[in-house]
């Protein structure tokens, strides 16, 4: 289900504070980035990564890959930052 823009603007307010949990190479998504990527996104539910590879285009090409791979959803990327949100519902507020 994809979130309202109000429901993004919120998630990107909770997200700058935030710093990377995840820094993806030219060696781009492999399955043990992947497989990180999900822990962290269990676990924390909003995520910052920092994608240090490529111009513009790639970057976007590898966050949205990701969030595709993950079930997961793409809020913002800015430079090199991408914020990824997947909720998860065994976690209790």
């Amino acid at each position: 289900m994809p979130l309202s823009p109000q429901q993004k603007k919120k998630l990107k307010q909770q997200a700058h504070h935030l710093k990377p949990v995840v820094w993806l190479g030219a060696a781009g998504l492999s399955e043990a980035v992947l497989a990180e990527l999900d822990q962290a996104l269990e676990h924390h539910e909003l995520i910052k990564i920092k994608i240090g590879a490529g111009e513009r285009d790639e970057r976007q090409a590898m966050a949205l890959s990701a969030c595709e791979s993950l079930q997961a959803e793409l809020i913002q990327l800015i430079g090199n930052n991408a914020v990824i949100y997947r909720k998860n519902p065994d976690k209790t507020k």
